[in-house]
C-alpha cells in the first residue's frame, strides 16, 4: 500500500523519513520541492512537508455589505501574495498523493495541526478542500517530541481521524474569521463615515484584550496619590518597622513615634523556623514564556518561536502545552541518562542518577494532548544565542524539578515600646536542593542580628519616614499573557500574537503596555455603544463551546450558528450607532498622530505622521490628507523619532534614525533639500529609492553624512498616493480578518 505522509515543517518531514523508513529514504523533488520515497515493512511511505496553513478562509462573493457569513477555505496563494510560496508546497503534495490510498497527518498534535493536515487530505483526495471528509482513508500520528523513538512509536500506534479536533479547529477559524472581518469592517465604515481613513480591526479576544490595558489605564489616570508614614527603629543595622504598617494621619504616626521615643525597646519575640522550598514545576508554553522573560527579556512571541524551533531539532518536546506534567511513561530515567552524557548537565544529572531521584516534582495544570516541556537528551549542536539559552533554561528546569528540596530558615523579631510593636523578617538559604541544579532563581536573603527574648535593645535611630502611595503598574506583555491565561481569554498559541496585533493597529505602545489615544478611542466607542465586543465571558463562553466540539459535547454547525447570531446583533449595534462610534474614533486618531508627529507639515501645518502603504513601506504623510497631499519617503526598516528640530533651509522636521547594527543618524525629510546634494551616490545594487518604494535606506545625515548614504528620490511624492491609500482602504477588511481573536 503506497501512504501519503504529511509533516507540517520540512524539518520534520526529513526527521520522519529518516526515522520510519527500513533503509535509507529516498529523496527527490517536485517544483524544487523535497519529498521522501521510503519502504515501511510492506508498505511504501511518502513523507511530504506542508509548511504550515496551505489554506485560509476567504468570503465567497464579493458583497461588501455586512455582516458576512458566506466563507471558504481556499489555498493562502490565492488570497496573500506573502504565501505564495506554498503553491509549489500543495502542487507536490497534490502530485505525490495521486500515488496514494491512504494517508497519514502527522502535523502537530493539536488543532490547528488537524486543520492543516485535513483541509490538504481532502484537496487531495477530492480536489475540493471544502468537501466532506473521508474518514477511513485517514490515520493520525501522536507524538510530542521528533525524536526517532517517538516517532516510530507513533507510527506503529497509528490512531484514527481525529473528528473533533477539526470540528473544533475549523469552527475556531470560522468564528475567528466572521467576527474579525465583520467587526474590523464596521469599525473601518464607522471611520468613514465621518470623513476619516485608518485601518482598524477588532477581534474576539482583542477585545477583551484592549478592554483589560484600557481599565488599567483609567486606573492609572484617576489615581490620587495619598501620603503616608511609616514608624522605624534601627537596631543593630536592621530596620524594624511598626507592625500597624503605613499611618495614613500624620497626627496618629506622629503619637505613635513620640510614644516609641520615650518608651524602653525590648526583643518581645524570636520566631523562628525551617522552610522547606519545594522546585518548581516543569514549564508549560506560559511559564516558559514568564520565565525568559524575567530571566533574559526575551519577548514571548521569540521565546515561543525558538522553543519551536528546538522542537523540530529533536531538542525539546511540542511546547504549546499547557501541562505541568511529566508521565513516567516518558522513561524519565533514560532522559537524565541521555542528559548525563552532556558534560554541561553532567554533574547534576549524575547526582540524580545515584540517588535514584526519577520522580518529578509537577504543577496542578494538564493537557490532554501534551506533557510538560522538557529536554529529549539529544545533545544540541551548533545552539547559540537566545536559542542556547532557552534550551539551558528548559533543561536545568527539568532536572531541578527532580532534585531535593532547597531548605530555608526565616526568623521574624518584634520589638515593643510601650503600645508599639516593630518587627523584621529574614531568611537565609541553609541548603540549596533544587536551586543550584536550576541555577536562575536566587531568593532574596537577609540576616538578622542575634537577640534574646526579653533582653533591652538600645535602638541606633527612631524615626519617621514619608512615603507617596504609587498608581497601579502597567502590564508588560508576559504578564498579560499570564493574565489572559487566568482569565481564559484566547489559546496558549495564541496569546502572544493577539498583543502583537494590538501593537501592529497603533492600539498600544511602550514595553510597559500603555494604550495610545487611538486604542483608548476605539476601547471608549466599543463600549458606549457595543460593549458586548469587551466582555470577557462572551468571549470565555465562545472558547468553552470550542473545547466542547473537541470533547464531543457540542456540534459545530450549533456553535457556528450561535456566533452567527452574536455577529449579527454587534453588526447591528454598529449600524445604530455607526455616527457617535466614528467620531469617538476619529478624535482618537487626531490625538494620536498629534502625540505621534514628528513634526508640522509645511504646507497646512498639520502633524505630519508616519504612515504605511499598501505594499508595505513606510513613509511620512500629512495628517490632514486628503486635503493635503505632502508625503516624504523614510529608510525602511529603520525607527524614526522627532528631535523637536526643523530645518532652516526646506523648513521641513529633522528627525533621528535608528538601523539595527549600523550608526544614529539625523536627517530632515525633504529628499531635495540642499543639506543632501553632497550625499555618496548608491551602490549599483542598490538604486535610489523610487517614489512608490519610499525607500531611503542608507540616507545621509542631516548634519554628518554616513559613508554608506544614498540620494533619495528628487519627487516630493511619498511611497502612497491617495489612489494607493483607497486600495489599502478596500484591502482593509482581507488584511484584518486572517487571524484575528
Amino acid at each position: 500500500m503506497n501512504k501519503l505522509i504529511i509533516a507540517e515543517k520540512p524539518s520534520v518531514a526529513l526527521r520522519l523519513a529518516l526515522s520510519l523508513g527500513d533503509g535509507q529514504p529516498k529523496r527527490s523533488a517536485f517544483n524544487g520541492v523535497s519529498y521522501y520515497e521510503l519502504q515501511k515493512d510492506h508498505d511504501t511511505l511518502f513523507v511530504v512537508a506542508a509548511a504550515g496553513h496551505l489554506f485560509t478562509l476567504r468570503q465567497k462573493s464579493k458583497e461588501r455589505e455586512i455582516p458576512i457569513f458566506d466563507i471558504e477555505w481556499i489555498a493562502s496563494y490565492k488570497v496573500n501574495d506573502s504565501s505564495y510560496f506554498t503553491k509549489r508546497y500543495l502542487d507536490t503534495i497534490a502530485e505525490i498523493g495521486k500515488r496514494c490510498t491512504e494517508y497519514v497527518n502527522a502535523c502537530d498534535y493539536d488543532i490547528e495541526g488537524t486543520v492543516i493536515g485535513t483541509n490538504i487530505i481532502k484537496y487531495v483526495v477530492s480536489g475540493d478542500v471544502n468537501s466532506g471528509v473521508d474518514s477511513d482513508k485517514i490515520k493520525r500520528m501522536k507524538f510530542s517530541t521528533t525524536t526517532r523513538q517517538d516517532l516510530l512509536s507513533a507510527y506503529e500506534g497509528l490512531e484514527g481521524f481525529d473528528s473533533s479536533n477539526f470540528d473544533a479547529g475549523e469552527a475556531r477559524h470560522m468564528l475567528d474569521w466572521m467576527w474579525g472581518i465583520n467587526l474590523s469592517r464596521a469599525l473601518i465604515h464607522a471611520m468613514t463615515a465621518v470623513g476619516a481613513k485608518k485601518i482598524l480591526s477588532i477581534g474576539r479576544v482583542q477585545g477583551p484584550t484592549l478592554s483589560i490595558l484600557s481599565e488599567r489605564e483609567a486606573e492609572i489616570r484617576d489615581f490620587v496619590p495619598k501620603d503616608f508614614w511609616r514608624i522605624l527603629i534601627v537596631a543593630s543595622g536592621i530596620e524594624f518597622e511598626n507592625t500597624k504598617g503605613n499611618f495614613f494621619d500624620k497626627a496618629a504616626a506622629d503619637g505613635a513615634l513620640k510614644r516609641t521615643e520615650g518608651a524602653t525597646v525590648t526583643v518581645k519575640s524570636i520566631d523562628r523556623k525551617e522552610n522547606n522550598m519545594r522546585p518548581y514545576p516543569p514549564f508549560d508554553l506560559t511559564s516558559l514564556q514568564l520565565e525568559a522573560s524575567r530571566v533574559f527579556g526575551i519577548d514571548p512571541s521569540r521565546t515561543l518561536a525558538i522553543a519551536q524551533s528546538l522542537y523540530e531539532k529533536s531538542y525539546i518536546s511540542y511546547p504549546r502545552t499547557t501541562s505541568q506534567k511529566l508521565p513516567y511513561t516518558l522513561n524519565l530515567p533514560r532522559i537524565i541518562g541521555m542528559l548525563a552524557k552532556n558534560e554541561k548537565y553532567k554533574a547534576h544529572a549524575e547526582m540524580l542518577i545515584s540517588g535514584s531521584r526519577f520522580r518529578p516534582a509537577e504543577g496542578a495544570k494538564a493537557d490532554e494532548a501534551h506533557p510538560a516541556i522538557y529536554p529529549t537528551g539529544e545533545e544540541p549542536k551548533r545552539l547559540e544565542g537566545e536559542e542556547e539559552r532557552i534550551y539551558d533554561l528548559i533543561t536545568r528546569r527539568f532536572l531541578a524539578c527532580f532534585a531535593e528540596y532547597a531548605v530555608s530558615d526565616s526568623t521574624r523579631i518584634v520589638l515593643g515600646a510601650t503600645d508599639e510593636e516593630y518587627a523584621a523578617s529574614g531568611s537565609i538559604v541553609k541548603k540549596q536542593g533544587w536551586m543550584e541544579v536550576y541555577g536562575y532563581y536566587k531568593p532574596k536573603e537577609a540576616v538578622l542580628p542575634e537577640m534574646r527574648a526579653g533582653s533591652e535593645v538600645t535602638p541606633e535611630r527612631i524615626y519617621s519616614k514619608k512615603g507617596v502611595t504609587e498608581p497601579p503598574k502597567r502590564y508588560g506583555k508576559a504578564s498579560l499573557i499570564a493574565l489572559l491565561e487566568k482569565k481564559n481569554l484566547g489559546t496558549k498559541a495564541t496569546r502572544a500574537e493577539i498583543i502583537d496585533t494590538l501593537f501592529r493597529r497603533g492600539y498600544i505602545k511602550g514595553t510597559r503596555l500603555e494604550v495610545t489615544a487611538l486604542g483608548l478611542s476605539v476601547y471608549s466607542a466599543l463600549k458606549k455603544y457595543c460593549a458586548q465586543i469587551l466582555d470577557e465571558d462572551l468571549t470565555r463562553k465562545l472558547e468553552s463551546d470550542m473545547e466542547d466540539i473537541m470533547r464531543g459535547n457540542a456540534k459545530e454547525s450549533a456553535v457556528i450558528e450561535e456566533g452567527k447570531g452574536i455577529i449579527q446583533s454587534l453588526v447591528s449595534a454598529f449600524k445604530a450607532n455607526e455616527k457617535g462610534i466614528g467620531e469617538e474614533l476619529r478624535k482618537g486618531l487626531k490625538e494620536s498622530e498629534a502625540a505621534n508627529a514628528l513634526g508640522k507639515c509645511p504646507k497646512c501645518g498639520g502633524n505630519l505622521v508616519i504612515k504605511r502603504s499598501s505594499i508595505g513601506k513606510n513613509f511620512v504623510g500629512c495628517s490632514n490628507w486628503p486635503e493635503c497631499s505632502v508625503t516624504y519617503p523614510l529608510p525602511q526598516g529603520a525607527g524614526i523619532y522627532p528631535t523637536g528640530k526643523v530645518c532652516e533651509l526646506c523648513h521641513t522636521p529633522i528627525v533621528k534614525v535608528f538601523r539595527k547594527g549600523k550608526r544614529v543618524f539625523q536627517m530632515d525629510l525633504d529628499p531635495n533639500c540642499s543639506t543632501k546634494k553632497d550625499w555618496e551616490k548608491p551602490k549599483p545594487q542598490e538604486g535610489a529609492a523610487s517614489a512608490q518604494g519610499a525607500q531611503a535606506e542608507g540616507a545621509g545625515a542631516h548634519v554628518v553624512p554616513p559613508r554608506s548614504a544614498g540620494k533619495v528620490s528628487g519627487k516630493r511624492t511619498g511611497s502612497t498616493t491617495p489612489r494607493a491609500r483607497k486600495k489599502t482602504s478596500r484591502n482593509a477588511g482581507r488584511d484584518t480578518a486572517n487571524k484575528q481573536q
